[in-house]
């Protein structure tokens, strides 16, 4: 899933954990994410595309066993609740971060391809659901649903849905061909598209922390 609607996650669990600072769950939302875009920028994983990038199924995410991988993320999420719930005595804390951490995994599994592995060692099998390489408007209308339901759930101000649909608007090119957009470039230049996206991941998440 794009960046916004990631960090939209973050309302709907700051509506039932009202007393965990809303940075904590932006960044476990996107925690992940993050990690992929340090290891990419490594080298450690890769991204691939097609020699002409059209939508979003035309990219790639060929190589991401550490940041992508179900159990990593499990395991992630595991890691938050112990440390803060049991550690620090923050078990509403501890929770709710978990939550966002798993709730990464659980919108990439749905809109991803057959990208991510159980564990980091394991090469196959892969999982994912592939919508937005079958069905990619039918994901821009997920996406955008999704961001203006978790509004709606945290009964947030205009500006907060404003942004929401601003963002998911700003996408539109990766999910209609028809449409000319940024995507044009990035064909082989993993960097850019890492680049692209370590921007928005800063934009939402700078813009939801603050109008929410």
């Amino acid at each position: 899933m794009f960046a916004i609607n990631h960090a939209a996650t973050a309302l709907i669990i700051k509506k039932e954990f009202i007393h965990v600072p809303i940075v904590w769950l932006l960044i476990s939302v996107q925690f992940m994410e993050i990690l992929w875009v340090l290891l990419n920028f490594l080298g450690v994983e890769r991204t691939t595309t097609e020699r002409e990038v059209r939508y979003v199924g035309d990219i790639h995410l060929s190589f991401m066993p550490f940041s992508h991988s179900i159990l990593t993320m499990i395991g992630v999420a595991l890691l938050a609740w112990l440390v803060l719930g049991k550690g620090l005595g923050l078990p509403g804390a501890g929770m709710a971060v978990g939550i966002g951490v798993m709730s990464h995994l659980i919108l990439d599994l749905i809109t991803h391809s057959k990208d991510m592995v159980i564990a980091p060692l394991m090469k196959s099998p892969k999982f994912g659901l592939g919508l937005y390489a079958k069905h990619p408007i039918v994901a821009f209308i997920l996406e955008i649903g999704y961001g203006i339901v978790c509004w709606w759930i945290y009964r947030g101000s205009w500006a907060l849905l404003s942004i929401i649909v601003i963002f998911n608007l700003t996408n539109i090119s990766m999910f209609f061909s028809a449409v000319t957009g940024i995507e044009k470039y990035m064909a082989n230049r993993p960097r850019l598209i890492t680049t692209v996206i370590l921007a928005q991941i800063l934009v939402t998440l700078t813009l939801v922390g603050i109008l929410s």
